[in-house]
């Protein structure tokens, strides 16, 4: 699986930006997992948001509400609308991928379970 970020960029506090993230090479009707890291230099990489074929999702704490992750309709494109951008969103996001998998099957926020990787977008929030 090749997966390519885009989107990213820098923003005021309060603003919005929209990632992608092109997927290729996920088996076609097969069930996939999806997410979204972020990483700093202050802090490890961190679990944004995830979305499964089946379309069950899950966000970290601080940005339910304000980030919301969807795909296209043929699956092959990873979204994650960011609104109401703070400061602490500042990173670089990475989008993951894993195969054969569902949220019924993996601890989603942990990175070691994801098979594929991007190679990252970059999102500056200044306040």
């Amino acid at each position: 699986v090749y997966l390519v970020e885009s989107g990213g960029g820098s923003v005021q506090a309060g603003g919005s930006l929209r990632l992608s993230c092109a997927a290729s090479g996920l088996t076609y009707n097969r069930r996939d997992c999806l997410a979204w890291f972020r990483q700093t230099p202050q802090k490890e990489r961190e679990a944004v948001a995830f979305l499964d074929s089946d379309g069950n999702s899950k966000y970290t704490d601080s940005v339910k509400g304000r980030f919301t992750v969807s795909r296209d309709s043929a699956g092959e494109i990873l979204y994650l609308e960011m609104n109401n951008l703070k400061s602490e969103d500042t990173g670089m996001y990475y989008c993951a991928a894993r195969e054969r998998c569902t949220i019924a099957t993996i601890t989603w926020f942990q990175e070691a379970l994801y098979e594929s990787w991007g190679q990252g977008t970059q999102v500056t929030v200044s306040s």
